[in-house]
């Protein structure tokens, strides 16, 4: 009989258990949702950050949860004067903006975690005291040569534990005497699965492979594992989605909650994000930082779908979502479990979508005010002769244009209207482009001057009209219509190449093109 209620005793236990869990699972699950944020202010923000930050964000506001920044400095080696700044700009810019967080305030505060040091002193001394952590008082150079010791054997290094079986009078002794320590944690074998909430079930025996982790440093400052835990810990983080390089210290930070007695976030771990060409992303690529995006013209809605599509986590085109859309369409179960390759292509698609989508809203406006400081930029105080002078930055100029590139697919990004092949628009031809036209037909000033009063008396003034019209002058001038077009594209623009003459006739817009024929004219009868 004894054996029966053995057997009885331990399901009652294993229901228990179970019973237990599905408790915490609902616990966890009914708690409002808060994630966060937590790079490390070492420079510029980059695709991946934005990528975490983001989905971050989405999963938090598609929950009605709270979305945390939190900046993890506790490498001061490896902060740079001025990152905080630059990161919280460059979210603000793409939308992605903390709900808390050091510029933001909150219960939680402060979000820096150099300021927050007393915290994880105070933590440490918990787990030494239910003898979960350790002091180590191993030398940088004994840990030295345990590396070298392993990398010789061919063997991956790994500290030996040796202080972890110190007796107390020799801790404290050498605490006494002021012997330089760390404090390490005991990992314990984890064989049994964790959950990833994108991976699914994951096995990782952490305790097999490493040696016992370093959680506070000879300096007193934390090491990331136990800052991490701590501060997700008393800011109530519920969930933490953060890059897939972070999947192998996942079992340390779950036996870390376990020795403090805590209940561990869910995890997810994001899809690494890779080149075209499947090489890792490195920080040292510049167009990779998203301020590269920004410098370069692109919209920031269209990075932020172009991020999207590094990891999924949507059912439809997200080419042309605003960042309220992608909150309601995204789902944790559908982002990608296998790395996620950088599309220039979908990011240009992107772009121009995103325009399209602007040009049919009143933020148009917004687009002009772009485009004017892109001009201004590119042209300074260069509005005399060359230029269209004021009209440069006329607003009804600007948007005309605008209608036209994007309408008919010209660009795809606003900077793309400073390439010379749209110089036509914002500069006129100069003196020895027009000359230079003299040798290709005798008398250019009258047919100029002919063309000026034909299109001064054009009712309809659209492509299809004026086309009708050029090829009528050309053919009544005894000009070969492909000779009269580019003469005409060159007296207008100085190009060669370019749109339609007609087509460009519309873009400028009838006063502009009378001008631009006028000064043409005006050039071929001045004095050489």
């Amino acid at each position: 009989m004894a054996a029966p209620m053995r057997f009885c005793l331990l399901c009652r236990q294993h229901l228990h258990q179970t019973r237990q869990l599905h408790l915490s699972s609902y616990q966890m699950s009914a708690a409002k949702v808060r994630v966060r944020f937590a790079p490390s202010p070492t420079g510029f923000l980059h695709l991946g950050g934005l990528r975490t930050a983001l989905y971050n964000y989405l999963f938090a506001k598609s929950k009605g949860g709270t979305f945390v920044l939190r900046i993890e400095d506790t490498d001061q080696s490896r902060v740079v004067p001025g990152a905080l700044e630059k990161l919280e700009s460059m979210l603000e810019w793409t939308g992605v903006i903390p709900d808390e967080g050091p510029s933001h305030g909150g219960n939680f505060h402060p979000y820096v975690q150099s300021d927050r040091l007393e915290l994880y002193q105070e933590s440490v001394k918990a787990l030494i005291k239910n003898e979960t952590a350790y002091y180590c008082f191993c030398t940088p150079k004994r840990l030295d040569l345990l590396r070298r010791d392993a990398v010789r054997r061919g063997e991956t290094p790994r500290y030996d534990n040796r202080c972890r079986h110190l007796q107390p009078e020799e801790v404290k002794d050498k605490l006494a005497g002021k012997a330089p320590f760390t404090i390490r944690l005991k990992l314990e074998p984890t064989p049994d699965p964790w959950d990833d909430m994108i991976k699914g079930p994951v096995s990782h025996n952490v305790a097999e492979i490493e040696g016992d982790p370093v959680l506070m440093k000879s300096d007193g400052f934390p090491t990331y594992h136990l800052a991490n835990v701590v501060d997700d810990h008393h800011m109530e983080v519920t969930h933490v989605l953060r890059g897939d390089e972070w999947q192998p210290s996942a079992p340390k930070h779950i036996l870390l909650y376990k020795a403090f007695g805590w209940q561990a976030p869910r995890f997810a771990h994001l899809p690494l994000i890779v080149n075209k060409d499947g090489t890792k992303l490195s920080k040292r690529q510049g167009d990779i930082h998203v301020e590269h995006f920004k410098e370069k013209g692109y919209l920031p809605e269209a990075v932020v779908s172009y991020v999207t599509t590094i990891g999924g986590g949507f059912d439809c085109d997200t080419s042309s979502l605003t960042l309220k859309e992608l909150v309601q369409h995204f789902q944790i179960e559908r982002v990608n479990r296998h790395h996620g390759r950088l599309d220039q292509l979908f990011l240009e698609r992107s772009n121009h979508a995103h325009l399209s989508r602007i040009m049919e809203s009143e933020e148009r406006i917004q687009l002009v005010t772009s485009l004017r400081s892109l001009l201004q930029v590119a042209y300074g105080d260069r509005t005399g002769e060359r230029t269209l002078g004021t009209e440069l930055f006329d607003r009804n100029y600007l948007l005309h244009v605008l209608e036209w590139a994007v309408g008919e697919d010209r660009i795809s990004k606003l900077s793309d209207l400073l390439q010379p092949e749209f110089a036509f628009l914002w500069e006129t031809p100069g003196q020895d482009q027009v000359r230079s036209l003299q040798s290709q037909h005798s008398d250019l000033v009258h047919l100029l001057s002919d063309c000026l009063l034909l299109l001064d008396r054009q009712v309809t003034y659209d492509k299809g009209s004026l086309a009708e019209t050029l090829r009528g002058h050309a053919r009544s001038s005894g000009v070969k219509v492909s000779v009269y077009m580019h003469l005409m594209r060159q007296a207008l623009s100085g190009m060669k190449e370019g749109p339609p003459v007609a087509e460009m006739m519309t873009v400028m817009g009838k006063d502009n093109t009378l001008r631009r024929l006028q000064h043409s004219v005006k050039l071929l009868q001045s004095p050489s």
